[in-house]
């Protein structure tokens, strides 16, 4: 990652196979679009270096598994077939996906790990449609609950002003959650000019970043790691000043933590079937106890 624009050749890939490519995505770019003035997409660049993968079935030639802003770099997941497109929407449909985001917020985070707590809602107020709000703001339709995880790793300053390194999780896929969440707590992210009202416009672009990817698909899970960009040797004006805890330390809590979550459920699903089958031969004894019991009566009656 890098300070420069993206262009149709800056396409890094983290992974390859036969039915996925996971890319590094460009800060200031779009997944696809159907608008004919963008000339540059993430679409565009897999169509430039592998267009013999290109499904022409599909509407982008590419199948998207899920979303980042125009403004969030980092790891983005394509599926390059139907069937793969299916397993990993079964996953994303049964929450199992970790996905967990850098980013570094304006001022200093002082409660260093919280779980971010709103109900987020579409904006219906006049100038602001484009937005998301928190519910109990002025015109917050429809609000749904969602929840974000936040560490913080360290403090420092970005361009002179204090500044936090977080990494955060989201536990739910609501739209620009993670940038209205933070916003709400007093500490939006740096260089997020739709959420500071275009107050926000001297960074080169928004921190945040991508950088955890896990699918656990089988018979191998997919997982995937872009690289940190908020670090002094890409972008000089972030100045670690006190670290807290590594990264490398908070994401092994974090897998770890997935790891013992996945193994329950996992043992939930196995208590699940055991308790069906114990009651599918209650039935069946039952039902044989009916039978004998009709069979001596029957017995008796032709006796009689």
């Amino acid at each position: 990652m890098s300070t420069e624009p993206a262009s149709i050749d800056s396409l890094r890939v983290l992974h390859q196979s036969d039915d996925f490519i996971v890319v590094d995505k460009h800060w200031d770019i779009r997944i696809d679009s159907k608008l004919w003035y963008v000339k540059q997409t993430v679409q565009m660049q897999l169509q430039h270096h592998f267009p013999h993968l290109a499904d022409p079935s599909t509407y982008y030639g590419f199948r998207f598994c899920h979303q980042l802003d125009f403004s969030t770099s980092g790891a983005l997941c394509v599926a390059l077939n139907k069937a793969a497109a299916g397993r990993v929407y079964r996953c994303f449909k049964d929450r199992t996906v970790t996905k967990a985001y850098l980013s570094l917020l304006r001022g200093w985070v002082e409660q260093k790990t919280q779980t971010l707590d709103f109900s987020i809602g579409k904006n219906s107020t006049e100038g602001k449609t484009h937005m998301m709000c928190i519910e109990g703001t002025e015109g917050c339709e429809n609000p749904k609950p969602c929840q974000t995880e936040l560490t913080v790793l360290e403090y420092g300053l970005y361009d002179g002003d204090p500044a936090t390194k977080v990494l955060l999780q989201p536990l739910t896929g609501r739209t620009h959650q993670l940038r209205v969440h933070c916003s709400a707590i007093g500490h939006p992210i740096v260089g997020d000019f739709t959420y500071s009202l275009g107050a926000d416009n001297s960074p080169y672009r928004m921190m945040l970043h991508a950088h955890i990817l896990h699918i656990p698909l089988e018979p191998q899970h997919l997982f995937v790691t872009a690289e940190d960009p908020f670090v002094p040797a890409v972008d000089p004006k972030w100045v670690p000043q006190r670290l807290l805890q590594t990264l490398a330390a908070t994401v092994d809590a974090l897998l770890e933590h997935r790891k013992t979550k996945e193994n329950e459920r996992v043992e939930g699903r196995r208590d699940e079937e055991r308790r069906k089958q114990s009651k599918h031969q209650k039935i069946q004894e039952e039902s044989e106890e009916q039978r004998r019991v009709c069979q001596e009566w029957l017995s008796e009656r032709a006796g009689d």
